[in-house]
Formats: structure tokens, C-alpha cells, sequence
């Protein structure tokens, strides 16, 4: 699942939920895709933070 995916299927999640709910089921693939999400949100921040170069001071 890529992240456009996973964002539109999270967001159907918390739709539903507001509206009328969530299985038992529904609510762990809620709860992993958020992890997934953030996980992957912090992967991608730490691989930019690993291209930045200290500038030296002289």
C-alpha cells in the first residue's frame, strides 16, 4: 500500500467512525495504519536529516 492509499484509507476510517462507528476489525487497521503512517513520516525525516552536511566554522 503506498502512502496516498494508506492516507485515504485512514481518512475513511476516522469518517466512518464518526459517523456510525467501527468494527472491532476496523479499529486494529486504524490503529496500524497510523502506526505505519507515522513510522513512515519519521523514516522519511531521519533520511533527510542524514543528508544534511554540518558547515564548518572557520
Amino acid at each position: 500500500m503506498n502512502i496516498d492509499e494508506m492516507i485515504k484509507r485512514i481518512n475513511e476510517l476516522y469518517k466512518k467512525s464518526k459517523e456510525e462507528g467501527l468494527t472491532e476489525e476496523e479499529l486494529i487497521e486504524q490503529q496500524e495504519l497510523r502506526r505505519r503512517y507515522v513510522d513512515n513520516i519519521k523514516a522519511n525525516f531521519r533520511a533527510q536529516l542524514n543528508t544534511i552536511e554540518r558547515k564548518s566554522s572557520n
